[in-house]
């Protein structure tokens, strides 16, 4: 039979920060999203045809959906690394 080595164990200081940079970068691209997605409502809305988006689009895919992935994308990012016990 061959020999089979475990993998080295990480650190748990190790894991804790890879874990933190993994949020922090989900966070920011949340936030791009967010940016491309109330952007281009806002493209929408300069149309040069004379039709903006629909009353419903402007209540809930436009600069509220842009938002709110704004908002969670600065909440996952903003979070402190979590300190060694």
């Amino acid at each position: 039979m061959k020999n089979y080595r475990k993998p080295k164990q990480e650190t748990d200081a190790q894991s804790r920060h890879r874990r933190h940079r993994r949020l922090v970068r989900i966070g920011q691209i949340l936030m791009a999203l967010g940016a491309l997605v109330a952007s281009g409502h806002w493209i929408a809305h300069l149309a040069a045809t004379g039709q903006g988006p629909s009353i419903t689009e402007d209540i809930f895919i436009g600069y509220p959906t842009g938002a709110l992935l704004l908002l969670i994308g600065a909440v996952i990012a903003g979070r402190t690394e979590t300190k060694k016990r």
